[in-house]
């Protein structure tokens, strides 16, 4: 039975940011109740691509061996090349560079990557509680705990720290921003589905830029051989600007003559789903507080301009890893010291997102620029090396 009162940290959410910033904690020994309300392993919806940057961050983390044996399996599959088609139909097929884990990128569906996260914050000595958190307990304006359900019973847990990781739609991030949320500008809806008996190109990933869904794109990432996570996104503000639908843009997309001849005998389309994506430019949204930090989705940390967030989701899972070990050593849950996770997320994470903003807008809004990219692109271009990092 688990003690309700004995930890120094509670973190909500396991997901890849609420995991690692588990198994990061309970590595240095602090006692650590991850909370989840579902049981593992459970789907996510999401485009499912790891870059290159996140695979080594959970290298450096002691989860290679588990990688390794997940791409051994077929759970995770690697990429080597990124592939670029433009408005008018121009593509550039361009090499990833490795990282010195050996990967270049890779896809792996969150059924299966967010379990591996899990299972070694479970092996480095975390608790897990299964149930919803509601709300956070403050008290004295300080952080000192959750309240939860479990079925119909309620219940309260305390901790010396609380890191919010549940999601686009934190309940903690709610309470504790008072309301204040991500704007339409800010935030994005992407639609996904499983494809299989569909022609892929091996090991490389697919991005279609076309005026319909601008600023957004649709993507193919391949998962194997014959099967790939197939979707789109754009940007809210747009989408709401005249009715559509998420589903026709998907059969559209397919429609495309790009895609359609790749559609083999027996193609099948399976787990069709939405969901919301927070951008991480948006200013005046707050990442610490007294006795609390928010990490991953539930502060935002997505990127406008490809709408990936899992990298800086562990980033932030590490950023207050780091912090949270140095306000238990101290016994200091207040802001003298919690609050530098919040200088650290807006000068290590933010500023990067608010530049890939205004690139977003740019590139979006003069098609032509995206085209005149897209046929300029080459092994040797600079311009096209760091476009493609942000990739």
């Amino acid at each position: 039975m688990i003690a309700k009162d004995n930890f120094d940290v509670a973190i909500v959410g396991s997901g890849p940011a609420g995991a690692f910033t588990a198994a990061l904690l309970a590595g240095k020994n602090h006692q650590v109740l991850l909370i989840d309300k579902d049981d593992f392993p459970r789907d996510k919806i999401c485009g499912d691509a790891l870059p290159a940057e996140a695979l080594e961050l959970l290298y450096n983390a002691g989860m290679g061996k588990a990688i390794d044996e997940a791409v051994e399996s077929g759970e995770i599959y690697p990429l080597n090349y990124i592939r670029l088609v433009s408005p008018k139909g121009h593509q550039r097929s361009y090499p990833l560079t490795k990282s010195a884990c050996g990967y270049s990128a890779a896809v792996a569906p969150r059924i299966f990557f967010d379990s591996l996260i899990r299972n070694e914050a479970i092996r480095s000595g975390a608790n897990i509680l299964k149930a919803t958190v509601e709300e956070p307990i403050i008290e004295n304006n300080l952080v000192t705990g959750v309240k939860l359900r479990n079925g119909q019973k309620s219940d309260e847990i305390r901790a010396k720290i609380v890191v919010g990781a549940d999601g686009a739609a934190s309940n903690l991030a709610r309470a504790l921003r008072a309301g204040k949320r991500h704007t339409n500008t800010h935030r994005a809806i992407a639609i996904r589905a499983y494809a299989e008996n569909i022609e892929l190109y091996p090991h490389e990933v697919e991005f279609y830029i076309y005026d319909s869904i601008l600023p957004g794109y649709a993507w193919i990432f391949p998962l194997s051989d014959n099967k790939a996570n197939i979707g789109l996104g754009m940007r809210l503000d747009h989408f709401h600007r005249e009715p559509r639908d998420l589903k026709k843009l998907l059969q559209l997309f397919l429609g495309l003559p790009l895609i359609k001849h790749r559609r083999k005998p027996g193609f099948t389309l399976e787990n069709i789903a939405s969901w919301p994506l927070n951008f991480g430019s948006q200013k005046g949204l707050e990442y610490a507080f007294p006795g609390a930090l928010l990490v991953g989705d539930a502060g935002g940390f997505i990127s406008p301009l490809t709408g990936g967030g899992i990298t800086r989701s562990l980033l932030s899972g590490q950023l207050a890893a780091e912090i949270v070990h140095d306000a238990l050593i101290k016994d200091d849950p207040s802001l003298n010291i919690l609050g530098r996770y919040e200088e650290l997320c807006r000068r290590e994470l933010q500023k990067s997102l608010r530049k890939n903003y205004y690139l977003t807008n740019t590139l979006f809004h003069f098609p032509c620029l995206v085209d005149l990219f897209v046929r300029s692109l080459n092994q040797n271009n600079p311009l096209a090396s760091a476009f493609i990092g942000k990739l």
